[in-house]
């Protein structure tokens, strides 16, 4: 690793190969120098030993731990100093994972770039990793939950993340009006005057000396008179007497959502010495 103070190593854990691969073509997409970039691999034929892939001059991981497993934990703790908690769970994510790739940053957002670049390839939570291989994690590191690890000489970072509420618009059915119609019948009643003729015979006792029209009438024939009566006829018209119509009205209202969101807070809390010892108040008492 260089030795620079002011240069970092960002170093990202892989599930498999092929996205530990798939997250050095991205940093050099990105712009990053392949000679600062370094991908090794676990072999599958001796699962405790790793093997550069990437043929890089890089002397990072790759060199550091491409002999046996216990090298990892010394590459990791040449890493991170003396901080002997995140060496050994790296360490023991990078042990049971496939693949790491390691970058060589010159700055802090360089150094930022390359993390976010590998993170969006598929590294691994590295917490997440540890506790489901089974590693116990300190209590004081058990909050830390980066994916990829961003490290100098005496150099950490943690990373801010802030949660932004978005408010969309879906559309749902919330009610509805159907028409449905049918026929019924209900009784009706009209009134109708109606004319009937009916014949009626009447006899008159006449006694009087015969005229000549009564003789010329006296000879056989018939009279007929009929009679005729009127019966209701009923006929239907079926006339629109109404209309109904099914229409929509929009309508809009404004609603203020109430929610919550996340944001990572770091605090820094300066350290004071302990265990000093005064050789000068030693001295004076001797």
């Amino acid at each position: 690793m260089n030795q620079n103070p002011m240069n970092q190593t960002v170093v990202g854990i892989f599930d498999t190969a092929a996205h530990a691969n798939q997250a050095a073509q991205q940093l050099k997409t990105a712009g990053f120098s392949l000679d600062d970039v370094d991908t090794i691999s676990r072999d599958s034929k001796d699962g405790s030993n790793y093997y550069n892939s990437t043929n890089t001059t890089t002397e990072a991981a790759g060199d550091a731990a491409g002999r046996t497993g216990d090298s990892i934990g010394s590459f990791f703790d040449n890493l991170f100093g003396g901080d002997s908690d995140n060496a050994s769970r790296y360490s023991h994510a990078a042990r049971n994972s496939n693949s790491m790739v390691t970058v060589h940053c010159k700055s802090a957002d360089h150094a930022h770039k390359a993390a976010e670049i590998m993170d969006n390839a598929g590294a691994v939570d590295v917490d997440e990793k540890a506790q489901q291989t089974g590693y116990q994690a300190n209590a004081m590191n058990a909050g830390n939950d980066a994916k990829t690890m961003t490290a100098g000489n005496n150099e950490m970072s943690a990373k801010v993340i802030e949660e932004e509420l978005k408010v969309g618009k879906r559309v749902e059915q919330t009610g509805g009006a159907r028409l449905r119609s049918r026929i019924v019948e209900r009784p009706v009643e009209a009134s109708v005057r109606l004319r009937e003729e009916h014949v009626t015979v009447e006899r008159t006792a006449v006694n009087r000396p015969a005229t000549e029209a009564d003789f010329n009438a006296f000879k056989e024939g018939e009279i007929e008179v009929t009679e005729s009566a009127e019966r209701a006829v009923i006929a239907k018209e079926a006339r629109v007497v109404e209309e109904v119509t099914l229409g929509k009205e929009v309508t809009q209202r404004e609603e203020t959502i109430h929610d919550t969101v996340r944001k990572t807070e770091v605090e820094v809390e300066k350290l004071g010495t302990k265990g000093v010892r005064n050789d000068q108040n030693t001295s004076n008492q001797k």
